[in-house]
């Protein structure tokens, strides 16, 4: 019975978030919730929401998009983000086009701009 509950409490919405952090940008809002799952594992949940204006001008409606990140892969994916956003601002201050390349390939660190995220469990 218990678990039902739980399961219950974990389908019903915000009751399983446990921290949340709202990003606006624009037309778009990102929210970065931590969330329980029902072994009690902390996870990530990010959600991309845009305003969707229908042409005929009918009700307005909202596109969402969500990724999941577990504990695990949280290191793996901030040195990717950490790499492709000094990429592109590397690519912006030059003004140049963006090339393709290859992972690590002829790539410059610039400590300056990484981000870091520091998440105790």
């Amino acid at each position: 019975m218990e678990d039902s509950v739980k399961k219950i409490q974990v389908e019903g919405g915000d009751k399983e978030i446990l921290y949340s952090k709202t990003i606006k940008a624009g037309k778009r809002i990102y929210y970065l919730d931590v969330k329980k799952n029902l072994k009690d594992d902390l996870f990530l949940a990010v959600t991309e929401s845009k305003k969707v204006q229908p042409k005929n001008g009918t009700q307005v409606s909202f596109e969402k998009h969500k990724i999941f990140l577990y504990k695990e892969d949280f290191d793996k994916f901030m040195d990717g983000m950490n790499d492709v956003i000094s990429y592109i601002k590397q690519c912006r201050a030059a003004g140049e086009e963006p090339e393709e390349t290859m992972p690590g390939e002829n790539r410059q660190e610039d400590d300056s701009d990484e981000i870091k995220l520091n998440i105790e469990f």
